[in-house]
């Protein structure tokens, strides 16, 4: 179903049950959560699906080893058991990963053994795999890159690894093949009201400037670090809930782990853990934690943190990677709840549990939480909007409900494993025109018939669509986006109607969006 047909579902005497600001992962799993009930559901998305925080996270669906450390049993175990369902869910998307946790120091071995075997207990039936400590001997043998000298063995434990702007695309296509309503570059200017109560939004469509006056029943704001801007578009007095902290991964050639298997570095001089994950050929080194004021769509890395990555990764690896080795990088800001006043919470110990606000006027907002909770979000945050809103109750059936591109065995070795089930749809487009075999990247194994697959079915508007969140190619090797842009803009072009002027502004603009990506 294209855009315009969705457009044309806002009609002014349409009521909804629940309209969702935000196309993040919050906003997604509440709208999966709504359609796949029955409720009348509208999602709204300022820019694109998992623009911001949802499309730069470490790429990991995990339970959350330093929440356990913590003693954060309960969030681990939810966690734990939405990792499980989602491997069920969306197989073509999420692999059980092996990891190492390098052991330098005698008690490494026995302290980290008996901690990974109780993540394992906690995973109950839903478990990865089974944590041991591994010799030397075998852990250069799994990860030949590590560093030799002082090295006594490894512990071995798995979690998941996920593609999360893959999973947000899916996502809406499963909201929409359940008869739900999602609509990128929709943008809720105000609300609409009866007796100070919220009953609608107003919204503007960002690509045509037409405005819609939407009446709903609830109405949800998902919005995730932008969650602020919309409680004060209601009362402009409210106080901020969200503190917002940048995460920056790097992205390097996969010479420097030469490996399947994951590296985790339980500590680092900041505290935080360390992850190097392979991942499309490449490999993930993150990430940071740096307290930010201001949340922005498009955050700016710093010198410092990239230096962090790289110096923290050198003293683990015998080739150590410069910033002339790094192919791309991007952060993010996590939506952290804000801590109380008067406490000196450091946000690495800030709770990335979510939580429910219901402001005076009627608005919800959700914060918090992380992408492998993002189920258990949506089901949370639909049972409250049913019982403040009265809709009628109705039964969740997530927790077996297949993510669209459902396929089994999945060969992982074919560059297009991640459409799962649509690979059909573009052999077919394949079949039609052989032209659309052609590469776009043959370095990424891009081709052209993914860019009109993009446009006809992905809701892809323009070229950082496709290359950064369609495809990965911004955040896997930003120089090589570059070169892929002027032929990714002309195939969009001629599916879209945009003329010659369009291609050309396109270009430019993301050529200017990927050297943010690029270490000068």
């Amino acid at each position: 179903m294209q855009r315009e047909e969705l457009i044309q579902k806002l009609k002014p005497d349409t009521l909804w049950d629940i309209i969702i600001i935000g196309g993040g992962a919050t906003g997604l799993g509440v709208a999966v959560e709504a359609t796949t009930r029955g409720y009348k559901t509208l999602l709204l998305e300022q820019y694109d699906y998992t623009i911001g925080t949802s499309s730069r996270s470490t790429k990991l669906v995990h339970g959350g080893v330093r929440y356990l450390a913590q003693g954060n049993i309960s969030l681990v175990l939810e966690a734990l058991k939405e990792r499980g369902l989602l491997l069920k869910n969306a197989p073509h998307l999420v692999i059980n990963k092996p990891f190492l946790i390098p052991s330098y120091k005698w008690w490494y071995k026995p302290f980290y053994t008996f901690g990974l075997t109780i993540y394992d207990l906690l995973s109950g039936r839903l478990r990865f795999g089974t944590s041991r400590p591994y010799s030397k001997e075998k852990t250069l043998e799994k990860i030949p890159t590590l560093k030799k000298l002082n090295l006594r063995g490894s512990i071995l434990y798995h979690d998941g690894q996920f593609d999360d702007a893959r999973l947000g695309i899916n996502l809406v296509q499963t909201v929409i093949d359940n008869n739900g309503t999602a609509l990128n570059y929709m943008k809720v200017t105000s609300f609409l009201k009866k007796n100070n109560k919220i009953n609608g939004v107003v919204a503007k469509d960002e690509e045509t400037g037409t405005v819609f006056k939407i009446k709903a029943k609830a109405v949800l704001n998902a919005t995730g670090v932008f969650v602020d801007t919309i409680i004060q578009k209601d009362n402009p007095t409210a106080k901020n809930v969200i503190k917002p902290s940048q995460g920056v991964h790097i992205v390097i050639d996969n010479k420097f782990l030469q490996s399947d298997y994951a590296l985790m570095i339980p500590k680092t001089r900041d505290g935080r853990v360390l992850f190097a994950v392979p991942w499309h050929n490449k490999v993930i080194l993150g990430t940071t934690d740096i307290p930010k004021e201001e949340p922005v769509i498009e955050p700016k890395v710093t010198d410092e943190e990239v230096n962090f990555i790289l110096e923290t990764a050198g003293r683990y690896l015998e080739i150590k990677p410069t910033r002339a080795d790094v192919k791309s990088v991007f952060a993010g800001l996590r939506p952290l709840a804000a801590p109380k006043t008067g406490t000196n919470e450091k946000t690495k110990e800030i709770s990335r549990r979510h939580k429910i606000i219901i402001s005076k006027s009627g608005l919800v907002s959700i914060i918090g939480g992380k992408w492998t909770t993002y189920r258990e979000m949506g089901e949370d945050a639909v049972d409250k909007l049913a019982t403040l809103f009265k809709l009628p109750k109705r039964k969740s059936i997530s927790e077996k409900l297949h993510i669209h591109g459902y396929k089994e065995a999945v060969d992982f070795k074919n560059p297009l494993y991640f459409y799962g089930s649509d690979i059909q749809g573009i052999e077919e487009l394949i079949k039609l025109n052989l032209e659309l075999k052609e590469w776009v990247s043959k370095d990424l194994k891009i081709n052209k018939a993914q860019v009109v697959w993009a446009v006809k079915n992905e809701y892809a508007r323009n070229v950082e669509d496709f290359l950064s969140r369609r495809t990965r190619a911004l955040l896997l090797d930003a120089k090589e986006s570059i070169k892929m842009a002027p032929i990714v803009a002309k195939i969009m072009a001629d599916e879209l109607g945009r003329d010659k002027k369009w291609e050309e502004e396109q270009v430019k603009k993301f050529n200017k969006l990927a050297k943010g990506y690029l270490l000068n």
